[in-house]
């Protein structure tokens, strides 16, 4: 472990577990095979009528049936994004093999979510307006509150301890596992289940962004290349639904009880642009600060880190800027720093981007293997780094730093690293 600020006098958290749904596979594995594979998990929507809409293709999780996690009863009171996010927290819990129970209350819940029950909150919507207030839900504030994840996760579960909710945008993944990095590393749990949960594929979900020109709409018969971050051609996101779950633990406890550790999670950066309420600040000042800030806070040089899963969203602006921003932090060697987006498959699942994409840099690691950035064929100038974009790659990799940027300038880095005892 390099030395640092701070890093030897606080405890090493360690990753036991991960969880995932996406659209390329409901699970960790069939996730991380599609990804490796370069499988594409964009297509028509299926979830609601979008034939009227601009954008008319998503990435939904493939065949995700809630009642293989949750009964009936219980699932018909919740929103698909905590449906979502118990799928992925029940992987993770199992991978690891925590046993909550004993320790209930030093563990803790924190999922973030940018969006919370947008499912629900249209429909509900469509109660009011067709038929009257007499006939919402009693079930609509539990079911689209964004913490519902979070809340939901610890009732089912039995986690006691801290217990809430990131919204920081796309952002709200990667700062609820920076958060519970940091809880634990204070001392205020053992164990933290977090990562980040979203399910707005609706048609307000798709027709809102569609109205902030976020998304892509030049591709709606050609979905398979129409997430193509950092190309010449890149006009835009796709929406996507999915979850993601790390399962944190304080070394020497994981240590103790045996656990299978997947790799560290060493340090977190967080900034704001104070530009603008959707672009980036330009040059991708904000970006760089929370890069440089989780460098300095785990002690760690720019020139160790080997690998960046970056936000990569398939705009415009955000893949320039995340260059430039790159380029900033690491200098000469930003050229030589493998750098993929995992949305140019998945597509853009919003505040669970960075559960997700924490969850693939922890099995990047794991496996010494990226995946490639699909869909980059068309060089741009302002984009020149090492994307991957040839296939998946074997590698040699101790630190790797994974980005999630957000709607209102938020910027938050998180720094992991190969485990060794």
């Amino acid at each position: 472990m390099a030395e640092g600020a701070g890093q030897t006098a606080q405890r090493r958290v360690v990753v036991t577990g991960v969880g995932l749904v996406t659209a390329v596979g409901v699970g960790r594995e069939e996730t991380w095979d599609a990804l490796l594979a370069g499988e594409n998990g964009i297509g028509p929507v299926t979830l609601c009528e979008a034939s009227d809409l601009g954008s008319r293709i998503a990435g939904e999780a493939p065949d995700f049936n809630p009642l293989d996690y949750i009964d009936r009863k219980d699932a018909r009171r919740m929103d698909r994004f905590v449906q979502l996010s118990i799928a992925a927290t029940q992987e993770a819990i199992e991978q690891s093999g925590l046993d909550i129970a004993p320790i209930a209350n030093e563990v803790g819940a924190m999922i973030g979510s940018g969006m919370g029950g947008l499912t629900w909150l249209e429909d509900q919507f469509k109660v009011m307006f067709e038929k009257g207030p007499s006939r919402i839900s009693p079930f609509l504030v539990p079911a689209f509150i964004p913490d519902m994840a979070a809340g939901q996760v610890s009732i089912r579960f039995g986690a006691r301890g801290p217990n809430y909710n990131t919204v920081s945008a796309c952002a709200s993944g990667a700062d609820a596992i920076g958060t519970a990095l940091e809880v634990i590393r204070r001392g205020d749990a053992l164990a933290m289940i977090t990562g980040g949960s979203d399910a707005c594929v609706t048609r307000m979900g798709l027709a809102a962004f569609h109205a902030s020109r976020a998304l892509s709409t030049q591709r709606n018969d050609d979905p398979e290349h129409a997430s193509r971050p950092f190309d010449l051609e890149r006009d835009g996101f796709v929406l996507a639904e999915g979850a993601g779950t790390l399962v944190l633990e304080e070394l020497e406890y994981a240590k103790a009880r045996g656990a299978t550790i997947l790799a560290e999670a060493v340090s977190y950066g967080q900034s704001a642009d104070a530009f603008h309420v959707t672009q980036p600040s330009e040059n991708g000042e904000g970006a760089a600060r929370a890069m440089n800030i989780a460098l300095r806070k785990g002690g760690v040089a720019a020139s160790d880190v080997g690998y960046i899963n970056a936000h990569g969203t398939s705009t415009p602006l955000n893949d320039k800027f995340e260059t430039m921003s790159i380029k900033a932090v690491f200098g000469e060697s930003a050229l030589g720093i493998p750098v993929n987006s995992t949305k140019s498959m998945l597509g853009h699942t919003l505040g669970a981007a960075g559960g997700i994409e924490s969850a693939v840099t922890v099995l990047s690691l794991r496996d010494q293997r990226l995946h490639m950035t699909r869909n980059l064929e068309i060089p741009d100038p302002d984009c020149d780094l090492d994307y991957v974009a040839e296939g998946a790659r074997d590698v040699d990799v101790e630190y790797a730093m994974m980005n999630s940027l957000g709607f209102g300038g938020h910027n938050s880095s998180l720094l992991f690293r190969r485990y060794d005892d």
